[in-house]
C-alpha cells in the first residue's frame, strides 16, 4: 500500500465512512475520477534529440465546481499517483469549502536535465494535449512540484493562443504581472505554519518552545520554515535531496533561505553564520549532516514532511519521536503508518488540511480574475488566515465530538459529507 498512493487515498476514505452521514451508494461513486487523460509529448531538446515524454491530466469530481488542481513535473510520475493526488484535491477543496472539484496533472520528467528552453516547449506541448480539457471554467492548473509562476505563465500563454485572446484565469499560481495575486508563492507554507499554530493552541502547548524538523526544503519547506521561525519557533533540521542539516540549537533559517533560494544547496550548507542571534545565542559553526531518513525519526515537538508521498510508513514509524505531524506534503504518512499514530496518540494534521493555503489562494487569484480586479498582500492573507483557521476550527470540533479516531478521519467525514451532498442536490445524469 506504501507504493501506491491511490490505495492510499481509498483506504483513508474508507476508515472515514463509518464516522461519515453519507450514503454507501454515493461514497461508492466518490472513489472513481470522472475521466483521466493521458498524452504522449514528442519535444526536439536543445541537443537536437527527439524525446518523447509522458503525461497526465486527472479530473476527480466536479460536483462542487469547476477542477482545480496543480501540475508537476517529476520522474516518478505515474497515472495512479495523479489520480490519488486529483482525489485528495477534490476532499482539500471541500473541507476548505471552496466552491471546487480536484484535479491533477503530471508529466514524467526529470526537470534538472533539461534546459529552460526544453521546459518551455514541454509546457507548451503539454498544455496543448489537455487544453480540450481545461478552462476558467472547467478546470483550472496551477503550479506544484517542480513547476512555478512561469510555467504557469507558457501555459497561460499557450491556452490563450488557441482562444485568441488573453485568458488570465485559466490558470492560478501566475506572476503578478500576468494577474496573479500576491502571497500566492508563500501560500501553502503559510497555511502550514499557521494550522501549527492552531494546533499548540488546542494542545495547550507554547510554540515558541518547541522544536520543528521539516523535512524537505523547496518551496512549501522554506516559506513554513520562515514563518514558523518569525513565530519562535526553533527549526532544527532541514533537508533536501542531498541530504538533511541538524541542530539541536536550531538552524539559522534566513541564512539556509537565502543560500537555497540562490541555487544552492543544502549538502554545500557550510555558512559560518552566527546563527540565532534572535534567541541571543552566540555559537559559529555549521549544521549537523544528518541522512534524510534520519530526520524523520528525531526528538522534536513537531515533524513537518514536506516533500513526497509515501515517507511514513508501517517500516519507519515506530521510530519516530516527534510528538505532533503536520503534513505539508500530499500523502506522506500510509495507512498502516497512520494507524501506529492513532495508538500512540501523535496528533497528524492531514494533508488535505495542513497543505491547503495554496488552493485556498489560488482561489482568491481566481476570483480577482474574474471580476479584473486586484486585492493587497495583507487581504489575501487575511483571507488566507481565516478560511484555513475556520477549516482547522470545524475538524477539530468533529473530532472532539465523540468516537472518531484522528483528525484526519474527522477532516475526511467533513470533505466526504459536503461532496456526498453536492452529489445528491444535483442528482444522475441522464
Amino acid at each position: 500500500m506504501a507504493d501506491d498512493p491511490f490505495e492510499n487515498m481509498l483506504a483513508q476514505m474508507d476508515r472515514a465512512e463509518e464516522y461519515a452521514d453519507v450514503d454507501h451508494g454515493v461514497f461508492e461513486r466518490l472513489k472513481h475520477p470522472e475521466r483521466t487523460l493521458k498524452v504522449t509529448l514528442p519535444v526536439e531538446l536543445d541537443s537536437g534529440e527527439v524525446e518523447v515524454f509522458e503525461g497526465y491530466r486527472c479530473q476527480f469530481d466536479s460536483a462542487r465546481g469547476p477542477f482545480k488542481g496543480g501540475i508537476r513535473y517529476h520522474p516518478t510520475v505515474t497515472q495512479r499517483e495523479v489520480e490519488a493526488l486529483a482525489g485528495w484535491m477534490s476532499w482539500k477543496t471541500a473541507l476548505v469549502d471552496l466552491p471546487y472539484g480536484g484535479a491533477k496533472g503530471g508529466v514524467i520528467c526529470e526537470p534538472k536535465d533539461l534546459t529552460e528552453n526544453d521546459l518551455e516547449k514541454l509546457t507548451r506541448r503539454y498544455t496543448e494535449g489537455i487544453r480540450r480539457m481545461i478552462g476558467p471554467e472547467t478546470d483550472v492548473p496551477a503550479p506544484d512540484m517542480n513547476t512555478n509562476s512561469q510555467t504557469m505563465a507558457w501555459l497561460m500563454d499557450t491556452y490563450s493562443m488557441y482562444e485568441g485572446y488573453t485568458v488570465p484565469k485559466v490558470v492560478t499560481g501566475k506572476p503578478l504581472e500576468l494577474g496573479g495575486t500576491p502571497g500566492r508563492t508563500a501560500a501553502t507554507g503559510r497555511g502550514v505554519s499557521i494550522v501549527t499554530e492552531r494546533l499548540f493552541e488546542y494542545l495547550e502547548r507554547d510554540l515558541s518552545e518547541a522544536t520543528v524538523a521539516i523535512q524537505g526544503f523547496g518551496n512549501v519547506g522554506s516559506h513554513a520554515a520562515k514563518l514558523l521561525d518569525e513565530s519562535g519557533a526553533r527549526v532544527v533540521a532541514t533537508s533536501d535531496v542531498t541530504g538533511a542539516a541538524y541542530d539541536p540549537e536550531g538552524l539559522d533559517v534566513p541564512t539556509l533561505a537565502a543560500h537555497v533560494e540562490a541555487g544552492g544547496l543544502i549538502e554545500e550548507y557550510t555558512d559560518g553564520t552566527l546563527r540565532g542571534a534572535s534567541r541571543d545565542r552566540t555559537r559559529w559553526d555549521e549544521p549537523d549532516r544528518i541522512a534524510n531518513e534520519e530526520l524523520l525519526t528525531l526528538d522534536v515537538d513537531v515533524l513537518i514532511p514536506a516533500a513526497v508521498e509515501g515517507v511514513i510508513t508501517a517500516e519507519n514509524v515506530d521510530e519516530l519521536r516527534a510528538s505532533a505531524v503536520v503534513e505539508a506534503a500530499n500523502g506522506p504518512t500510509t495507512v498502516a503508518a497512520d494507524e501506529v499514530l492513532t495508538d500512540r496518540d501523535i496528533q497528524v494534521v492531514p494533508d488535505i488540511l495542513a497543505n491547503a493555503g495554496g488552493v485556498i489562494v489560488s482561489y482568491l487569484e481566481w476570483v480577482q480574475n474574474s471580476q479584473e480586479f486586484s486585492w493587497p498582500l495583507e487581504t489575501v492573507n487575511a483571507e488566507l488566515e481565516r478560511r484555513i483557521g475556520s477549516a482547522f476550527d470545524e475538524t477539530i470540533a468533529r473530532y472532539d465530538e465523540g468516537d472518531i479516531p484522528d483528525l484526519r478521519t474527522a477532516a475526511y467525514t467533513i470533505a466526504l459529507e459536503r461532496t456526498a451532498s453536492a452529489h445528491e442536490y444535483r442528482g444522475l445524469f441522464p
